[in-house]
């Protein structure tokens, strides 16, 4: 008994010792040449290109060293004389060969990095798209606006040289030129365009000012009204970089954003599309009350109800601060009172999401409660306001919120002795005690 025991014992240690045998060449340390690692980062080069000074780095990181604001060469300190960068192929070809002498300990070959786009070609492809829109070409402007997304897709660092080349702005003119015909004649270049500007956000004051005029907005609302998901996406996008202004004054535009939220795209273009409307009926202008009035005529008080059942953060924020700001006319009020999710919502939202959201349904529960009201006053006691009106008032929070939230406050205070509150989901542990 006790020799098969003993026996047992030594064969499980022989096991035990070969599997820690074989664990351990599996992690050999593979070292990679000092010549190839980057002087920046020291991680292996898959780009290198050599500076003035004749050392060669990693085309990314020596990129953001130079954009960064630095003239001087990392390693010799000089100062360097041009920011033209050559690549090193001789480099590049012996780190490909080293990762495939050694693709059997889990390295992979880099690939062959494409030239990247020089600023001139990107200026050369501007003209060029320029001219055909004043000539009314479609075909070579849609031809030059793919070759121009095709450098967009190929690097990030060929997005940046796109956008600081100008390509915003003649994209920009070229959509405006195109947008003065008949749109269903010109809707594959447009279409193009439209694809390329989102990439090309945040636009050029400029260029947000080509496509303020009536015609280009049109046809964004156009898109916005159409069938296919990506170009609605798109033109709700490309709206939300529009002025005030100018969507004011455009036919559409309040039906086509309600419409969208109607019928959501997906959380980008609904997020797009609520920041729009809150620029509108935030703004300042004398017209701000007819806007917020618009809006409630065409039913979005019911649409931001039902995106605040489930809406993440982003969404819920904006959808808060629309609300709050159509409530701040009669029509508005009217509506948010009528429906039966107005209370619970908003209170539900209360110290659950950011403090921004906080600020504004505490705003909107100002709005809604009236002295007059008793009802309102009542119903929003039995959900338990009145406690997380408190505890926000002990946490903390602005100075406009903390007296909206203590005139609230006061006035539930009155009708406490008529409610029953009940909500046993609410936790206090964080409330302050006064003594």
């Amino acid at each position: 008994m006790v020799l098969s025991w003993t026996r047992g014992r030594v064969f499980r240690r022989a096991r035990k010792g070969k599997e820690l045998n074989s664990g351990g060449d599996l992690e050999i340390e593979i070292a990679i040449p000092t010549h190839f690692r980057c002087p920046v980062t020291l991680d292996m080069m898959k780009d290198p290109v050599t500076v003035s000074t004749g050392i060669t780095y990693d085309r990314d990181s020596i990129e953001k060293w130079i954009e960064s604001g630095n003239r001087t060469c990392p390693v010799t300190k000089t100062e360097l004389t041009s920011v033209d960068m050559i690549p090193n192929h001789a480099i590049r070809r012996m780190i490909q060969d080293w990762c495939v002498e050694h693709r059997s300990h889990g390295i992979e070959r880099i690939p062959t990095p494409r030239i990247p786009v020089t600023p001139y070609e990107v200026t050369d492809a501007c003209t060029r798209i320029l001219s055909a829109a004043q000539h009314g070409d479609e075909n070579k402007c849609v031809e030059l606006v793919r070759k121009i997304k095709a450098w967009g897709k190929e690097s990030e660092r060929n997005k940046r040289c796109i956008v600081a080349n100008g390509a915003a702005l003649a994209m920009a003119n070229a959509f405006d030129c195109f947008s003065r015909g008949v749109v269903e004649e010109n809707v594959v270049v447009l279409d193009e365009i439209l694809g390329a500007l989102t990439w090309m956000r945040p636009l050029p004051d400029e260029g947000r000012s080509v496509l303020g005029s009536a015609s280009s907005i049109g046809c964004m609302v156009w898109f916005l009204n159409g069938k296919q998901l990506s170009t609605r996406q798109n033109a709700a996008l490309l709206l939300k970089e529009m002025r005030v202004e100018a969507l004011l004054k455009s036919v559409g535009v309040f039906e086509a954003l309600v419409n969208m939220i109607k019928e959501p795209v997906g959380p980008a273009s609904t997020k797009a599309c609520l920041s729009t409307i809150f620029n509108l009926v935030s703004s300042s202008e004398i017209n701000r009350g007819v806007t917020c009035q618009r809006f409630a005529e065409l039913g979005l008080v019911s649409l931001l109800l039902e995106v605040l059942v489930d809406a993440e953060r982003g969404a819920c924020e904006k959808a808060l601060g629309v609300l709050d700001c159509v409530c701040d006319c009669k029509q508005g009020v009217q509506m948010a009172k009528a429906n039966a999710l107005t209370l619970p919502l908003v209170i539900k939202k209360l110290l659950r999401v950011s403090e921004l959201s906080s600020s504004f349904a505490v705003s909107i529960l100002w709005r809604l409660c009236d002295k007059t009201e008793e009802g309102v006053l009542i119903e929003a006691l039995q959900m338990g306001v009145f406690h997380k009106l408190l505890l926000l008032l002990q946490v903390g929070c602005g100075e406009s919120t903390k007296e909206k939230a203590t005139e609230l406050l006061k006035l539930l205070n009155g009708c406490r002795n008529k409610a029953e509150c009940i909500d046993s989901s609410l936790d206090f542990k964080h409330l302050k005690k006064p003594f």
